[in-house]
C-alpha cells in the first residue's frame, strides 16, 4: 500500500555514512549492526543469503523488497527468534550467534512484529509494563516481599504512563489492549519497545494495516526515535515513506542484498526496479509490487 503521507515537518536527513561506493554490502562509517555470510535454507528454498551487510548507527535504515525477499527472516535471525544455517552477525562490537531472543532485547535491541504481539487480556497499562527490565519482583524470592519492588514499580508505571500519554494512548491505558485497533496496537507495541530503552529499534513494516488517520503519528513517532538517539531499522513497502523519513536503504531480493544507498539514488537503481518487477522471471507479482513500482516511477519523476 502507497501512501502520500508525509511527516508534518520536513525530516534532517543523515549523510556521510558510507564508506568509498554505495554499493551491497558497503562498509560504514560507524556500524551499530554488522553481519557476515548469514544464510537461511527452508527445505531446497534459501530464504536469507547476505554475504554482508552494516548498520549505520544514528540513522533510519529502510529494508525494502518485494514480497519473498526474505526480509522478515533476516529480521528474526538478526534478533535470536530463528537460527541460521551460517554466519555470524554481532551488535555494538558483541556476537549475537546463539544468543536467544529474551537476552537480545537486553542488549538493546528491540524489534516489533508485522502482526502485532500485544496481550489481549491485559490492560494497555500492564503491556508496557511488561517491557521494563530488570524488574526486581520478578524474582520469585524478592516478589513475596512487596517493599524490595514497590519504589521500582511505581518508577515502572510512571515510565509507562509518560510513554502512553506521548503515543497518545494514555486514556486507553485501563483498557484491554484486544479493543485497540490495528493502528493503536502498532502505536502500543512501539510505545512498549521504549520501555526497555533501546539503542536499535527494528520495526517490521510498521504502517502494515493501518488506519490512515493514525499513519502520520506513527511516521513523526519514527523520527522521534531518531532525534532521541536511538537507532532505527524497519521493514516497509510504501515507498513514499521509505522516501521521506529514511536515512539509508538496503534492498533485499531472493534472500541477498542488491542494492545500498540513499533513498533516491537506490530508487533510481535498475537492480531494484527489476527486482520489483521481476525483470528475470515470469510470474505475476500481484497489486503490491505493481504499486511499489509506480510508486518508484513517481519518486523518479519527482526528483527529475
Amino acid at each position: 500500500m502507497s501512501s502520500d503521507v508525509t511527516p508534518t515537518s520536513k525530516p534532517v536527513k543523515t549523510t556521510g555514512l558510507h564508506i568509498g561506493e554505495a554499493e551491497p554490502g558497503c562498509r560504514k562509517v560507524d556500524p551499530i549492526l554488522i553481519a557476515d555470510g548469514v544464510t537461511r535454507t527452508f527445505g531446497g528454498l534459501k530464504a536469507v543469503d547476505v554475504d554482508h551487510v552494516e548498520i549505520p548507527r544514528g540513522a533510519i535504515t529502510a529494508l525494502i523488497g518485494p514480497n519473498g525477499a526474505g526480509k522478515t527472516t533476516f529480521f528474526n535471525l538478526l534478533t535470536g527468534f530463528d537460527k541460521p544455517d551460517t554466519g555470524k552477525w554481532e551488535f555494538e562490537g558483541r556476537s549475537l550467534a546463539h544468543v536467544p531472543a529474551y537476552r537480545v532485547a537486553r542488549m538493546g535491541l528491540i524489534r516489533t512484529f508485522q502482526l502485532t504481539k500485544a496481550l489481549g487480556l491485559l490492560s494497555v497499562l500492564d503491556n508496557m509494563k511488561l517491557g521494563a527490565k530488570g524488574q526486581s519482583g520478578e524474582n520469585l524470592f524478592r516478589a513475596v516481599f512487596p517493599f524490595i519492588w514497590r519504589k521500582q514499580e511505581e518508577e515502572i508505571e510512571a515510565k509507562a504512563v509518560e510513554l502512553l500519554t506521548r503515543f497518545k494512548l494514555d486514556a486507553k491505558q485501563t483498557d484491554y489492549a484486544a479493543s485497540l485497533s490495528g493502528g493503536q496496537r502498532k502505536l502500543l507495541e512501539m510505545a512498549r519497545a521504549l520501555m526497555s530503552d533501546p539503542t536499535l529499534v527494528m520495526l517490521d513494516e510498521p504502517m502494515a494495516g493501518v488506519n490512515p488517520a493514525l499513519t502520520q503519528s506513527l511516521l513523526d513517532h519514527i523520527l522521534d526515535l531518531k532525534s532521541q538517539g536511538m537507532t532505527v531499522l524497519f521493514v516497509e513497502h510504501d515507498m513514499h515513506m521509505v522516501r521521506h523519513i529514511a536515512d539509508w536503504v538496503v534492498v533485499m531480493a531472493e534472500g541477498r542484498i542488491v542494492a545500498e544507498g540513499d533513498p533516491h539514488t537506490v530508487m533510481e537503481n535498475p537492480a531494484v526496479i527489476d527486482a520489483y518487477l521481476g525483470a528475470h522471471h515470469d510470474t505475476d507479482l500481484g497489486a503490491t509490487e505493481t504499486e511499489n513500482v509506480e510508486a518508484i516511477k513517481e519518486l523518479i519523476d519527482d526528483e527529475q
